[in-house]
């Protein structure tokens, strides 16, 4: 079975960026098996196994494969509730998601400053950077679903960033490595093509650390999504089953 966090729209982000989801699974302590989509009138999840596979509620209405269920007046008033409360956690976790762009982005641009580049260099990374978050931050705030993230989505983004940015870098510090050999200092030429090599290796864990200046963001919404698995309880599917969409571990 599939863990997902489901602080929804935090997953594209962080599998794009050195903090990873099981970070975030840790943040919250979350997970959900389903995949959740916001649609205009309702909130769809949805996984290939178990049953139920298709859980749809809308204006305290719940939908379970299909078929309609009938609710007594507390699970509408919670399924009501819980919509509602998703529904404005949504643009909150969107806000989060697009500052971690721009604090990898800075993280990144100031990572590049100091490793002597040239200005052309420089200035090119610059161009990739924003127009690589820019494409990001539009596609966090358009996305209404996890399944938006799903298989390679995230893949193509951080292959695009490294094909942008990785060669860059690297060619620039080869370049110093042969001016340096040529200039007699064999060491920092040899230090020079280490760095170009490792390069990608070598930024991970600063980027890691970077990115803990997002923890605090992540943590403040950890009670919004705690009242989520609390509004499910005493919920049933129509089959005397938990509504069991969002776990809470310890």
């Amino acid at each position: 079975m599939r863990l997902r966090h489901l602080s929804l729209f935090l997953l594209p982000l962080f599998a794009a960026l050195p903090l990873r989801a099981q970070d975030l699974a840790a943040t919250c302590h979350a997970s959900s098996s389903y995949d959740v989509t916001l649609r205009p009138d309702s909130l769809l999840f949805d996984r290939p196994a178990p049953a139920p596979t298709r859980v749809e509620i809308g204006h305290g209405q719940l939908h379970v494969d299909g078929a309609a269920v009938r609710l007594d007046a507390e699970s509408q008033d919670r399924l009501t509730l819980f919509e509602r409360d998703l529904r404005a956690l949504a643009p909150r976790v969107r806000t989060v998601a697009q500052h971690g762009v721009d604090i990898a982005a800075q993280g990144l641009r100031e990572e590049a400053a100091g490793m002597g580049l040239a200005a052309d260099t420089r200035s090119q990374v610059d161009s990739h950077l924003a127009n690589d978050a820019a494409s990001l931050k539009r596609r966090i705030a358009a996305s209404h679903s996890t399944h938006d993230w799903q298989g390679n989505a995230m893949d193509q983004y951080v292959n695009q960033l490294e094909s942008d940015l990785l060669p860059l870098i690297a060619a620039d510090l080869g370049q110093q490595a042969l001016d340096a050999a040529m200039n007699g200092d064999l060491q920092a030429a040899a230090d020079l093509r280490d760095r170009a090599a490792n390069l990608a290796t070598q930024l991970e864990p600063r980027m890691r650390q970077r990115m803990q200046a997002l923890r605090p963001q992540i943590e403040a919404l950890c009670p919004a999504i705690r009242q989520l698995a609390m509004l499910q309880q005493g919920v049933r599917d129509g089959k005397g089953r938990p509504l069991d969409l969002l776990q809470i571990g310890q």
